[in-house]
């Protein structure tokens, strides 16, 4: 039976992919800052574990608890909308320190194993915000799109050892706790001067035909894990995949 560790599963597409995982059949390592075991249904096929993708020690502990693992899930991350000249560099090192690092850290502590066993998948969670230019996420852009050409570097080196690396490329969702989960980091971020143009920016987004879900993240991340051809990229959401076919 496959093994898929996940991280940042506390909630949105963390939490979807683990149940999908789960409904396949698969064992899943379930991880995140503060472990909570009611997120999810009562099977063995489920392991909770504490991880924060920014702490070595933490990831090394997880990983040795989590024994041999067919499929790393990079999924945690920070969100931020803000004016950029607003937001303080304190700020843009954190969401760095988990969007870029805490990646980076996760798939160098994890490549060794899958290569002494000559095989695996690493499937990193970007965003579309990759895909084409969207205002207000300029820090939050730049985390996620080192990510994309970190990837594209990495599937190269690790294709000799039978190991494989993934990018899913997430659209907009509004069922994700994004917002919420920043809150406190975003405060103050939307200045006087920038108010009017960010109103027109959240209008816009909260008209937009074409949102992403979840499950359909939860289903991309599955199709990438177990992808054996040379694809490197899964757009996720109606609204990513139109992105991907028609960039801005």
């Amino acid at each position: 039976m496959n093994t898929a560790l996940i991280t940042g599963c506390s909630s949105g597409y963390g939490l979807a992919t683990v149940r999908h995982f789960h409904a396949q059949g698969w064992q899943v390592i379930a991880t995140m800052r503060q472990p909570c075991t009611a997120l999810f249904p009562a099977s063995a096929g489920i392991r909770v574990l504490p991880l924060d993708v920014t702490d070595a020690d933490s990831i090394a502990r997880a990983l040795d608890a989590a024994g041999p693992i067919d499929v790393l899930v990079n999924n945690a991350g920070l969100g931020l909308f803000g004016a950029f000249e607003a937001t303080p560099m304190a700020t843009v090192r954190d969401i760095f320190e988990t969007n870029t690092f805490g990646t980076m850290a996760m798939c160098q502590a994890a490549i060794p194993r899958f290569r002494e066993r000559r095989t695996g998948t690493i499937v990193n969670v970007t965003s579309s915000a990759t895909l084409a230019p969207f205002p207000l996420v300029a820090a939050y852009t730049a985390s996620k799109t080192a990510i994309e050409g970190f990837t594209e570097s990495l599937a190269l080196e690790l294709a000799e050892f039978g190991v494989r690396a993934k990018l899913i490329e997430p659209g907009y969702c509004p069922d994700t706790r994004f917002a919420d989960n920043g809150a406190a980091r975003m405060q103050g971020l939307i200045t006087e001067p920038y108010a009017p143009f960010a109103g027109k920016v959240f209008a816009g987004f909260s008209q937009l035909d074409a949102t992403t879900r979840p499950d359909e993240v939860a289903e991309a991340v599955w199709q990438a894990a177990n992808d054996t051809s040379g694809r490197l990229r899964f757009a996720a959401g109606a609204d990513a995949v139109a992105l991907a076919k028609y960039p801005c």
